[in-house]
């Protein structure tokens, strides 16, 4: 079977589901390639009776992602029960070193909104059924190839899709990028993401809280609806595998230690439900190749410590539509120039974030005296200095509060 149309994205996490959506409401005809690998390990995890588990896998969804999802017709979908807002976020150093920040500050009423990633899936899914533009296929894809026309993928099965462009939306280690034969950085931070989710004694006040430790790395308990939060704890290797050994309980007296004054006690919401996985940073050196687009982790895989991957992400798909829909009448989707100006509009803000994501991870994960007393000074000296506060809340927001 032969499949053309104007776009052909690979891949079908949320960013892959955001895009096809996307370019079918500028009125381009797209197909989603859903690789058969993603479907079979889609499986739905046990749920206790009578109640949905809450995700453990959660997004801080920014101004631009919370934009874009609006335009779309999704943001309106998710079950806003579901939803916590961000009112504020404390930061804290190793010693004294405070950053708090705060949505009257910033002149927004939120500054982000935690979202599960099951929320966000299934309120994508839904949107996508009735998106008339919008065929998906399931299959492998086993062969890229360009030309001054057209990009055909070639599955496994023996089907072709042909479009004008290959967006890949397929991941830290995607096979778009490979068959353009695009090098890339790769370097391991010695660290694995632990997330799960607690029931806190005291009210969280729509409070993001994050500590930064040389000794137990990075730590964020992250809103949710209720009294409950959020754990992304960012450990070391060697603390991630004695993490791994203890109970969530145990874990949660870790926590409960730290954040005892804000939080109170907090206790595992669903004791069996804990994910982990290691912790990178890979920075492609291109996100073109001819009438080939990355867009997500495909393009960029960053420290989660600024929850900003997906907001990255969010934020090439936008950009991406816009370089295409500003295309005009004379190119295709996948003009060079078409793909230059999209590479180039978000050169700044993925370098941006990749400084400075890699720059705390580094500067919290060594034990330099020196280094230790600067830090947390820095963290207190921009605590106090309200015009650059605002420019880091404006950037992290991604709206035009800078």
């Amino acid at each position: 079977m032969h499949i053309q149309s104007d776009v052909c994205i690979i891949g079908d996490g949320a960013i892959g589901k955001v895009a096809a959506l996307g370019f079918a409401q500028a009125g381009l005809k797209v197909t989603l390639l859903s690789p058969l690998f993603a479907s079979a390990n889609k499986i739905p995890p046990p749920q206790p009776a009578g109640l949905e588990a809450w995700d453990v896998r959660v997004y801080a969804v920014n101004h631009v992602a919370h934009d874009l999802l609006s335009s779309v017709k999704v943001w309106d979908a998710l079950d806003a029960a579901r939803v916590a807002p961000v009112d504020s976020m404390v930061v804290n150093g190793d010693a004294a070193g405070e950053l708090a920040f705060d949505a009257y500050g910033a002149h927004v009423g939120t500054l982000a909104w935690i979202v599960e990633d099951r929320n966000l899936n299934q309120a994508l899914d839904a949107a996508l059924k009735f998106a008339s533009n919008v065929r998906t296929v399931q299959g492998r894809a086993i062969e890229l190839k360009t030309d001054d026309n057209a990009a055909n993928v070639q599955l496994e099965n023996g089907d072709t899709l042909t479009a004008e462009l290959v967006v890949g939306a397929d991941g830290g280690q995607s096979w778009v990028r490979s068959q353009c034969s695009i090098d890339f950085d790769y370097r391991p931070y010695g660290q694995r993401a632990i997330v799960s989710n607690f029931a806190c004694e005291k009210p969280h006040h729509g409070i993001a809280h994050q500590w930064f430790s040389v000794s137990e790395g990075i730590i964020a308990l992250l809103p949710l609806p209720g009294k409950r939060v959020s754990l992304v704890w960012s450990a070391p290797d060697a603390l991630a595998d004695a993490l791994s050994q203890e109970s969530l309980m145990q874990v949660a007296m870790r926590l409960s230690a730290l954040a005892a004054a804000e939080l109170g006690t907090l206790t595992p919401l669903q004791p069996e439900m804990v994910k982990s996985f290691p912790l990178s940073l890979i920075r492609p050196h291109a996100i073109t190749a001819p009438r080939v687009a990355l867009i997500g982790d495909a393009a960029h895989v960053v420290h989660p410590l600024a929850g900003h991957g997906m907001n990255l992400g969010f934020a090439d798909v936008a950009g991406l539509i816009k370089a295409v829909v500003d295309r005009g009448a004379h190119r295709d989707c996948g003009d060079a120039r078409v793909l230059a100006r999209y590479a180039r509009s978000r050169k700044e803000d993925i370098l941006l974030m990749q400084l400075a994501t890699d720059g705390l991870a580094r500067l919290f994960g060594t034990a330099f005296e020196p280094l230790r007393m600067v830090r947390n000074l820095g963290l207190n000296l921009v605590n106090k200095l309200p015009v650059l506060k605002r420019r880091l809340i404006g950037h992290a927001l991604g709206s035009k509060n800078q």
